[in-house]
């Protein structure tokens, strides 16, 4: 037809520009500042098992050379990481791996603490841990298979001998071969130290839901309080390295003398 154009890619507008169609389409590159990328790279290290929990890590100065990067872009890199409370710097001794045997690193999933202010050792008390098929709901939240195998622990704590916390914990059976209510009970450490030395698995993020509840009749027995008694619901999704699902805890907490204490940054 007289006065069309065949080539539609030469197609301007009248001021001689590209439609603004074909320019939006374009897509714009996306870059990662240095020092991050050196967070990733010492971070796969971490997942790897290079560098073990507990054990320290190269100096700012070898990393720097490691990578090829300034000595500054390493101590950046390095400052995040402690902040995400995967490392530890301990003055004059170097930079270490963190591990849930350190107390600073224990109670940070732990955040019930007592009215007075003081310190509150708590006692563990396993009521069962069971292998069994994953409930539709536990098998999104692990990004699981429906019917996938999972560990169901629940348990007890204590503070001052006064039941606080009621906890059911779902575990993927593929990670948690061998955990037994045996090995559970003959442990003396925190369950996340265990699950860290025992199975090579370290919790490394939590997302949480609280709600206030009413005791029905499971927990006010386990509770040792009347149905419907207000609880304190919190239900805690923990990650490991690469944002991997593997645990679900959901607890039920006495509040009565504590509270629950979230620091926002």
């Amino acid at each position: 037809m007289r006065g069309m154009n065949s080539n539609p890619a030469s197609t301007t507008n009248p001021n001689g520009t590209a439609p603004a169609a074909e320019t939006a389409s374009v897509p714009s590159p996306t870059f990662s500042p240095l020092y991050q990328q050196i967070k990733a790279l010492i971070t796969q290290g971490l997942e790897s098992g290079e560098w073990k929990p507990g054990e320290i890590i190269p100096s700012e100065v070898e990393l720097a050379a490691r990578y090829k990067v300034s000595q500054g872009t390493v101590r950046k890199a390095i400052d995040e990481l402690a902040a995400d409370n995967l490392l530890v710097r301990r003055q004059g001794k170097g930079t270490f791996v963190a591990t849930h045997n350190e107390d600073r690193v224990q109670f940070r999933f732990l955040r019930l603490l007592p009215d007075d202010g003081d310190v509150h050792p708590h006692v563990s008390r396993l009521l069962e841990c069971k292998r069994l098929r994953a409930p539709a709901e536990i098998a999104r939240q692990l990004d699981l298979k429906p019917a996938d195998p999972v560990v169901l622990i629940r348990r007890l704590l204590q503070f001052d001998g006064v039941t606080t916390v009621f906890d059911e914990i779902w575990l993927p059976g593929a990670v948690f071969r061998g955990l037994t209510a045996e090995r559970l009970s003959e442990y003396k450490g925190p369950l996340y130290a265990m699950f860290e030395t025992e199975f090579g698995t370290r919790m490394i993020r939590a997302s949480e839901k609280i709600r206030a509840v009413a005791a029905d009749e499971t927990a006010a027995q386990y509770l040792e309080v009347a149905p419907g008694f207000p609880l304190l619901s919190v239900e805690r999704v923990s990650y490991t390295y690469g944002d991997r699902p593997v645990e679900v805890r959901r607890g039920w907490y006495v509040t009565t003398g504590y509270y629950y204490q979230n620091d926002l940054s």
